[in-house]
């Protein structure tokens, strides 16, 4: 296999004009990280200075606010889930994952507002429920004496 020359050389063409052929051989290693060093800063820095449209960050009060329109706007007939997420210029993902911090948020609260609010409200639904098991008990007597009656148990 024939050697590239690697020096430079100048030919002479008709006119006398000297035209310079450029080497072809490889860059040192040093001018090619140099170069490229300078290809990675000069994209850094323009991609560093494009602003993201991924990166918006809604207050508290816009996410409820959205999370509001998208309710009414399903609610109304207006539209359907994924539309109206979608003219709320959210993804769903998004969506969901708001509609679940607000629940996570609101749970905790219900729970230390207040005890003796809870513990009413339970002696309540047990004084009702033991109503309901009487009225019951006494029905099912009643029915079960009419059946003994039919059947001449009795």
């Amino acid at each position: 296999m024939p050697e590239e020359n690697t020096t430079p050389t100048t030919l002479v063409a008709e006119g006398s004009a000297t035209v310079h052929t450029p080497e072809r051989g490889k860059r040192s290693t040093a001018k090619r990280q140099n170069a490229a060093g300078e290809t990675k800063s000069a994209t850094s820095t323009a991609t560093a200075s494009k602003p993201s449209a991924k990166s918006r960050k809604f207050s508290e009060q816009e996410k409820l606010e959205k999370l509001r329109q998208i309710g009414a706007q399903v609610a109304d007939g207006a539209s359907t889930m994924k539309d109206a997420i979608k003219s709320a210029g959210i993804s769903e993902q998004t969506y969901y994952n708001w509609k679940g911090s607000l629940k996570a948020d609101d749970q905790p609260s219900r729970k230390s507002a207040s005890a003796g609010d809870e513990f009413a409200e339970l002696v309540q639904l047990e004084a009702e429920n033991q109503k309901l098991r009487k009225l019951l008990a006494e029905k099912l007597r009643a029915e079960n004496a009419e059946l003994r009656k039919k059947l001449g148990i009795d």
